[in-house]
């Protein structure tokens, strides 16, 4: 006859977690008054800018790398020309010239154009989202990659 022994009940000890959750939910009004003085001190040191800026910077940000990208010196309304041949010949004199750039030229062309149609998401109409997937083609055959 095998004789099984019983797991331990995993119940608390009597006492311990009682008076633990007693004593987090206790707080007194010093230790209010102390965090509310600390909340104030801590808001005259770090003032708030305006939330209207922040926020439209901040959604705003993608625009902000493609017209002032530190890699590429981008021709003003590139991704809105209508020849795909045109798209890529302007990214690859802007990625050639550029002496900021960190990768390959062809890499830094690539990738903004590839950031760019990332970036614009659902509201890329599909004809210019299609024209920039042309364009990509394109770049790798100005840049020999083919």
């Amino acid at each position: 006859m095998v004789v099984r022994k019983r797991a331990p009940s995993r119940q608390p000890r009597a006492g311990k977690t009682s008076t633990r959750k007693a004593s987090a939910r206790k707080k007194t009004g010093e230790a209010r008054r102390k965090k509310a003085a600390r909340k104030a001190s801590s808001a005259r040191r770090h003032p708030v800018a305006k939330k209207s800026t922040a926020k439209s910077s901040a959604k705003r940000w993608s625009q902000r790398v493609t017209r002032d990208s530190d890699a590429l010196d981008l021709k003003r309304g590139v991704f809105t020309l209508t020849d795909p041949k045109k798209i890529a010949a302007s990214l690859k004199r802007s990625a050639e010239h550029s002496l900021r750039r960190k990768a390959g030229a062809y890499r830094s062309a690539l990738s903004m154009l590839t950031f760019y149609i990332n970036r614009a998401g659902k509201t890329l109409p599909k004809a210019q989202r299609e024209r920039l997937q042309r364009a990509k083609g394109e770049l790798k055959r100005q840049f020999h990659r083919e």
